[in-house]
């Protein structure tokens, strides 16, 4: 089976074609970073007016990669949500028009779901409890169901911080989420109040390298009945403290701050997660989503995760950014479990 997906919830156009759920042929991303920067963030309107400028060439390149042809695609898979509204709305337009030309089934597709199945692409392993000797069936009468890969994903991005049990390819619990600012968008404003630029992520990230990260003792949040997130307390006391410095004529150690603020993201995303592992008994994390690129998250989950003899996984650097190979995927799978839409289909910006 061939999927031609499509993706557009933020300010990356991107489409992909994906045979049988997890065999990438094509994956393009065209980002609109450079577009945005002068902002200082994504402008909503401004992300939908390049999406509908670039949408046709970017499906155009998918097939051309994957050499294939419109015709042999056998179904469209698109985000539908969550995301920015006119951003979805474009790729959601574009797809129910390939699908009603096509005449092929039209497949909706939850992005964060969609973050959790870079992992199946990433790591086909994940997908053996679920199929007969590991081999992903077309045929949903053919597979033999087995007990579910009972793993919990932590999905961080700008946008969101949700710990989920995956207990299937379709099953997700959302086990914990951000009560404020997610960890991207915590990023994003840290960068901004020190002059770093965006997106903040990678330029926190880049120069916490050359800093101190026990510089600042910073706040950790832990909720009394749930493993929520909460990220407000650490921006606001970062800010807090370069308004003190400034105030004062007072030198401004960026790096320092830099590595301090990662410090306390990294450890509060990666303890809620073991400790919502504990709790359930699962014995296997993972991390997905745009802020997983972080390489001293990575680090630190898997160093978290032998520390509780738990497995870990997380998908390469490109399928943790927003990308369409992982809606294909997750387009894949809804298929096989009966979902698919009809002309109607909406955008949908938050769940």
């Amino acid at each position: 089976m061939l999927i031609l997906a499509i993706e557009t919830s933020c300010d990356e156009t991107a489409a992909a074609v994906i045979k049988d759920g997890v065999e990438i042929l094509s994956n393009v991303i065209n980002s609109q970073v450079d577009i945005h920067q002068k902002f200082g963030g994504v402008v909503p309107e401004v992300a939908s007016r390049h999406h509908i400028e670039n949408i046709k060439s970017v499906v155009s390149k998918a097939l051309a990669q994957a050499n294939i042809k419109l015709s042999d695609i056998d179904a469209i898979a698109v985000t539908n949500t969550p995301g920015l509204v006119g951003a979805l709305l474009v790729g959601v337009s574009y797809a129910k028009g390939l699908s009603f030309g096509l005449g092929v089934p039209l497949i909706p597709v939850n992005h964060i779901h969609a973050h959790i199945c870079a992992l199946f692409l990433a790591h086909p392993k994940l997908c053996e409890p679920f199929m007969p000797r590991g081999e992903l069936v077309a045929d949903t009468a053919k597979r033999e169901k087995q007990a579910p890969p009972a793993f919990l994903c932590l999905v961080a991005s700008g946008g969101h911080s949700h710990i989920i049990h995956v207990k299937d390819f379709t099953d997700f619990e959302v086990i914990a989420r951000t009560r404020d600012d997610a960890a991207g968008e915590a990023y994003d404003k840290i960068a901004r109040i020190l002059g770093l630029g965006y997106p903040g992520g990678p330029l926190v990230s880049k120069c916490a390298e050359n800093g101190d990260e026990n510089f600042l003792e910073l706040p950790r949040v832990k909720m009394a009945d749930s493993f929520d997130y909460s990220f407000s307390g650490v921006k606001t006391s970062v800010i807090n403290y370069v308004h003190t410095c400034r105030q004062k004529g007072e030198e401004l150690r960026v790096a320092d701050i830099c590595a301090s603020f990662q410090r306390a993201v990294n450890e509060a995303l990666c303890q809620h997660l073991i400790d919502a592992a504990t709790d359930l008994k699962v014995d296997t994390i993972a991390l997905a989503g745009g802020v997983a690129a972080n390489q001293k998250l990575r680090e630190l989950a898997e160093k978290f995760a032998n520390d509780n003899n738990m497995k870990f996984y997380c998908p390469s650097a490109e399928l943790c950014t927003d990308n369409a190979a992982m809606v294909g995927c997750s387009g894949y799978f809804n298929m096989q479990a009966g979902t698919t839409a009809d002309m109607s289909l909406n955008a949908i910006a938050t769940i």
